[in-house]
Formats: structure tokens, sequence, C-alpha cells
């Protein structure tokens, strides 16, 4: 489609209203027997009320106002039990018969279990390969103590300060052996598998490409595209600018005349403003006293420095070593201890002899059968071959209908079968076809006139 990319800026006239030319409006005819529907908004106009507004409402017209009176007081009356009992039975108790209930027979089928004749051998591998052994329990080497209570009266002393005797400690000598490297008199022996096996095998000289010389074509270039090659322009007329020559009018008379600001603001004649004169100096006459109240009437005392209460220190120095020994350094001394061994239980039972058999009780007795696949009732996917011809005949190919492919006479400059008329004030070509036609396929006319950009 084809639209005129013309704006409101032309050269022939000055008609405010923009150029609509199209290929659908050229089709597709505007009705000018049928009007368009009229709107039924109403129109958002502000409406003036012209009465005078009254001060009554609606509550103030309609409420009636009622003389309010007191609630009056009622007396509770005091609760009397009803006698009797309370009987409980309720409609669903008397009209409802119990009925006896079976239990819901199962729809499911019963689970089919798949069970073999052969007995199971039940007995672990852990239960057969590893039996516990005979091991008599020790008799527990404990003394026993009977408690008897205290006869005599409880003193300051414990059981702990009677019988603790303090002793010396005396750690128990380790029998690690000392973490020092053992130096072998034997000379090293420096042979290795790979120096006792390596074979030194001589190598191939390395192939090595030639390099080609690069040999530059004898053709010319050519520098044709797919482009340049397969276009063909199609022949006509440049276009012609529409544009107005940029000529500068300008002009160096003075410009004679009364501006709108001139005519309207006048100037006014503003008094200019009082300057009042400063005062000249005029300095004090006699000195200045620079005596001040502190200055006279201080009396300055002779005061004698503070005597310091720190006593004189004696400077005596000596040559002497510092002692440096305490009573906590000469009386506490560092203990050397060494770090005990960890007390390990002795193993009872021991450790098994012999070698391992690791056959278990499943490949001793798994007997090993033939699977037996199950039929598969799937039927084949074969295909089965057809002598008739394929009917390949479908809704679309028997109802469509090939319309021929019209191209837009605008894209021409000078449209086939069409006889330029005349040119519009906004440089639009009108042409007129020869022989007017009309098409079978659509009711549509084909148009009189067409206008052509240039």
């Amino acid at each position: 489609r084809h639209r005129c990319p013309h704006k409101p800026t032309r050269i022939y006239d000055n008609g405010q209203q923009p150029c609509l030319t199209t290929e659908y409006v050229e089709k597709y005819p505007k009705y000018s027997n049928i009007s368009p529907p009229r709107s039924l908004k109403p129109k958002q106009e502000y409406q003036v009320h012209r009465g005078k507004m009254e001060g009554i409402t609606t509550f103030k017209s309609d409420y009636l106002p009622y003389d309010i009176v007191k609630r009056p007081f009622r007396v509770q009356e005091e609760h009397k039990p009803k006698t009797g009992e309370i009987e409980l039975g309720t409609t669903y108790q008397k009209d409802y018969n119990a009925h006896k209930i079976q239990p819901v027979t199962l729809v499911r089928p019963l689970e089919r279990k798949h069970t073999t004749g052969g007995k199971l051998d039940t007995i672990p591998t852990y239960q057969d390969d590893y039996r516990s052994w005979e091991v008599q329990r020790r008799e527990p080497s404990k003394v026993e103590h009977i408690y008897h209570p205290p006869t005599e009266k409880f003193g300051n002393s414990t059981t702990f300060q009677d019988d603790f005797v303090p002793r010396e400690l005396n750690p128990r000598q380790s029998f690690k052996p000392p973490c020092v490297a053992k130096l072998s008199d034997v000379p090293f022996d420096s042979t290795t598998s790979h120096r006792t096996s390596y074979i030194a095998h001589q190598l191939e000289p390395k192939f090595i490409r030639s390099k080609e010389e690069y040999k530059p074509s004898n053709q010319p270039f050519e520098d044709l595209t797919t482009h340049r090659n397969d276009f063909q322009g199609l022949p006509g007329q440049l276009a012609k600018s529409c544009k107005p020559e940029n000529a500068k009018v300008g002009s160096n008379a003075h410009f004679h005349g009364v501006t709108e600001f001139q005519d309207r603001f006048q100037p006014w004649l503003v008094s200019l403003p009082e300057v009042r004169k400063t005062k000249e100096y005029v300095p004090p006459p006699g000195n200045m006293d620079f005596n001040s109240t502190s200055h006279l009437d201080y009396v300055k005392h002779e005061i004698s420095p503070a005597v310091p209460i720190r006593p004189v220190s004696n400077g005596r120095r000596t040559n002497a070593p510092f002692q440096g020994n305490t009573t906590t350094k000469e009386d506490f001394k560092a203990w050397g201890s060494c770090r005990q061994e960890i007390t390990k239980k002795q193993q009872e039972i021991p450790k098994p002899t012999g070698r391992f058999y690791d056959l278990t009780t499943f490949k001793s007795h798994y007997i090993p059968h033939q699977i037996i696949p199950a039929q598969s009732f799937k039927p084949v996917h074969a295909i089965v071959p057809n002598s008739a011809p394929f009917q390949g005949e479908t809704m679309y190919r028997t109802e469509y209908t090939p319309k021929k492919q019209e191209t837009c006479p605008a894209n021409y400059p000078s449209p086939p079968g069409y006889v330029y008329v005349n040119t519009d004030s906004q440089g639009h070509k009108f042409f007129r076809q020869l022989t007017p036609e009309f098409s079978e396929s659509n009711s549509n006319p084909i148009p009189k006139e067409v206008a052509v950009l240039s």
C-alpha cells in the first residue's frame, strides 16, 4: 500500500487540509447517503442554576421532632425452678429404628502370591560362618566391703585426711622410642627400575614442511557483487525537489515605525532619590587615659616558692648484679614430668588364625534356573501394502480458486494503460484509465483515476 507522505507544508496553496490519498480510499469509496449515528451521550457543559437556593434539606422537611420520654424500668422476676424430672427423649430417638449392619464385601480381587515349592533356608551368612566361642566368664576379684556405721562421735578429720599420705610424684618410665632418624652405614644404591630397564632409542629426524610461496593471481579482481550483478533498476525520471529555494531577504534600511511595546508603554518621569551627606569625623579633644581600676588599685606582693614535701633521694649506685631470687622461686620449683602412657585393656578374645573362606550360604545353596520370558500379546507393527492409488485431494485443493496478483499502478512513474490528466497543488499527478474494466471475482470497480507521487 502507498500513502501520500506530504505534510501541511505546501508551495501552491495555503490550504490546511492534509492529503488522504491512499489505495484503500480509491478502492473503497465513502457512501454519501448514510450519515453517522448520533451520540446519545450528554454534553459535558456546566449548567448554571438560575433559581435561588433554599436552605431547606430533605432531612429538615421530613424530620418531625418527638418528645423524649424516659424508658420505664422493668423489675426482674425471681427464678423459681420447676418440679419433676427433665425428659431427655428426642424425636430422633423415637422415630429412628436401629438396623443390623453386615460387613461390606470387598470388590477388589484377592492378591495372587506366586510361591514356589522349594524350602527357604533362613539361616543368615553371619550366623552360619561366625559362631560364638565358649568362653568362661571370669570371677570378679573385688573384695566385698561391708559397711558398719561408726560408734564414736564424728570428728573433724575426714577419711581422706586420715588415709592419704602425701608422697612425691614418681612419673612412669616412657618406653616410647626416641624420634631420631637412624643413619645407615651401607652406601646408598641409586639404581632404579627405570635406569635398569630403560633402553634409549634413536629418534627419527623431524619432518619439516616447506613453506609455500605466495603466488598472486594474474586475473583482475572482479568487484561485482550478487546485488550489482542481478539487480537491474527500473528506468525512470529523477524526482524533482518541491522545496523552495532558501533565498535570504535582507535590507540595510532603517525600520521606520512604532511597535506595540513603544505604543503602550510610554516613559514616565521619575525623580532622582535624595542623597544624604555624611558628617565629617571630629576627634575628641585631649589625651586618652589608659589606666584602669585594676592597674591603679593592685598591690604586688613578694611570695616565696613552695617547698616540696617529697623526701630527698639518696643517689647511691652499686655495681653488684641484681639478686632476683624470691621466696616463691626458691620454694616452688618446676617438676620434671613426662606424659603418661594410655592404659589399654588387654584383648580377651584372641585373633583368629588360618585362611578365610569367602563362600557364603547364598553362594553354596543358590541354584540358577533358566528364565522363561513372558509371551508378548502386542500386535506386530507391520505395514500392509495397498495397491490402490493414494487420494491426495483436500478441501483446499478442490475449493481454492487462485486470484491474479495485481500490481499497484502507483509504483510506476508512468503507469501502463493510463493517460496523464493534470497535476494538483500538492504535486500529485493524476492519470485516467483508457478502458475501464470490472473484475468478475470482486464487485469493487477498478479506480478510474490514480494519483502518483512524483
